[in-house]
């Protein structure tokens, strides 16, 4: 839950520079996807939600809003089913986002939007009152929402429709977790305020266009199946970065691995002390906001001798920058649409 505090002080950051704020309503429609077996008996229904955002038009005071062609930022509440109101109960959710312009043609737009925050719902699993529910152990949950949006604006009001993907999960802290995935498809309706003065140019954090560096990450995972108990993970990285230009790099990094669990796991009785260890070859895309970076990418183990998942892991999160040579971060590191844990931790830059 701390990367959407990261995404909310990215967004509040900059009000101070932004040129135009507004409101919007959008009324979404969606199913829940039963991406395991496990989960077939759970879409019931259509999912059916509403959501209010504060969104504001950045101005053209910093790089970063000239390299991305003003983009929009924001906050959301999200009220609404996922489509199994008995078993996975009611969500609230509240969210940051940024919106990135693909298309600006007068008065269309046509932008990318990805946003994190966290969501609450009232029907965890519970093993006496509510054991169906395969998907979500913990009532507060990471909320991910990526979308394509289209609006149309005519003077302050403008009309928007888009595809979104929202996902609840809690990283596998509380099991069960395999999580809950839904499309939606939404109507809205957007209404700006008067033009605001722009601010003064801000100085922004700057980058070697190579960065090497250490990661170090600590979590917690509670291992499968329920009841097995919640154990320490450890982990780190030595990473290099290369930005291609304001808008994008690449980054490849060297993981090491060690889930505590997997020691005392009833599945691996003769685990010897080192057999948990992992090693995985990571690469991922990197996104600059100034000091907020957005990082996506794909690893393979290179060593993982009890195979307790997929050889392949995904890696979706943010960093902060909080010196020229200090990150805090979080990402979700995942086996396809099963979360594995969620990674804290600090990279040091050279």
């Amino acid at each position: 839950m701390r990367l959407f505090f990261f995404l909310f002080a990215f967004l509040f950051w900059s009000i101070h520079s932004v040129a135009q704020s507004g409101f919007e309503y959008r009324q979404k429609v969606g199913f829940l996807m039963a991406h395991r077996g496990l989960m077939a008996h759970l879409p019931q229904a259509p999912a059916m939600a509403s959501e209010f955002s504060y969104i504001h038009r950045t101005s053209h005071s910093k790089q970063w809003h000239e390299d991305y062609r003003q983009p929009l930022v924001g906050g959301t509440i999200f009220l609404g089913s996922v489509g199994n109101n008995e078993i996975l109960g009611r969500f609230v959710g509240l969210y940051g986002f940024v919106e990135l312009p693909f298309v600006k043609y007068k008065r269309y737009r046509l932008d990318f939007k990805f946003s994190t925050g966290f969501g609450y719902t009232n029907r965890p699993f519970d093993p006496i009152l509510n054991p169906e529910n395969v998907a979500i152990g913990s009532r507060v949950n990471a909320l991910m929402c990526f979308a394509l949006k289209q609006s149309w604006r005519w003077k302050n009001t403008g009309f928007t429709m888009g595809i979104d993907m929202t996902h609840f999960s809690n990283a596998s802290y509380q099991m069960p977790n395999l999580g809950i995935n839904v499309p939606f498809l939404s109507l809205g309706v957007q209404q700006f305020f008067q033009q605001n003065a722009t601010a003064h140019k801000a100085r922004e954090l700057q980058r070697p266009h190579i960065d090497l560096g250490l990661t170090a990450i600590a979590s917690a995972k509670e291992m499968r199946p329920v009841g097995v108990g919640r154990f320490p993970v450890y982990a780190g990285n030595v990473f290099v970065r290369k930005y291609f230009g304001p808008k994008g790099g690449i980054e490849a990094s060297l993981d090491v691995i060690y889930k505590t669990g997997l020691r005392s796991h009833p599945s691996y009785p003769d685990a010897a002390p080192l057999d948990p260890l992992q090693f995985g070859l990571f690469i991922g895309y990197v996104q600059p906001f100034d000091r907020l970076h957005f990082i996506y990418g794909t690893g393979i183990y290179l060593r993982d001798i009890l195979h307790p998942d997929e050889s392949v892991y995904l890696r979706l999160g943010s960093r902060y920058a909080l010196a020229q040579n200090m990150d805090i971060l979080m990402t979700l590191k995942t086996h396809y649409a099963k979360a594995d844990y969620m990674e804290f931790g600090l990279a040091y830059h050279f």
